[in-house]
């Protein structure tokens, strides 16, 4: 399983995103494959925002080693699964996608902890440290939800 987490520069959320579900697969010891990138290229080769950061460590997650990239059309070919943190990006991956195969991977991130809402992680880069705690603790229940329901179906 190859999952992909995007949102726009690929410096606060997704990132976020990406070092908690790799931690969760990764202590279930599942072989299963994480990354982010940016549907912008804002960023394109550096680590994650400071914010992101500090507030990653504070739950002794490490997301130091991240470098942002840009989403391309080939991810559709490389992950099985693409997760958007708001429908911006989930529009601009939806316009890239080739075909209808393309556009079943593209999912809104929230949809897990809130099915069928549509609902948006907000970008916490203009905001204070409180709106990338708010960030992480939205993708840490939709992450955990998300690997209760791959776990469940690769089970059945």
């Amino acid at each position: 399983m190859k999952i992909l987490m995007v949102c726009l520069g690929n410096i606060c959320r997704s990132p976020l995103a990406h070092g908690l579900l790799q931690k969760k697969v990764d202590d279930r010891g599942l072989d299963w494959y994480v990354d982010s990138a940016g549907t912008g290229a804002y960023h394109v080769g550096e680590g994650p925002d400071p914010r992101s950061v500090d507030v990653a460590a504070a739950h002794d997650l490490d997301i130091r080693y991240q470098k942002a990239r840009q989403f391309i059309v080939d991810d559709f070919d490389e992950y099985d699964l693409i997760f958007a943190m708001d429908s911006s990006n989930y529009s601009n991956m939806m316009q890239l996608a080739r075909n209808e195969e393309d556009q079943q991977k593209i999912h809104l991130i929230l949809n897990e902890s809130y099915p069928g809402e549509n609902r948006t992680v907000p970008d916490p880069y203009y905001g204070g440290d409180q709106g990338f705690k708010n960030v992480y603790d939205m993708l840490d229940e939709a992450t955990n939800k998300l690997l209760e329901r791959l776990v469940r179906a690769k089970n059945n």
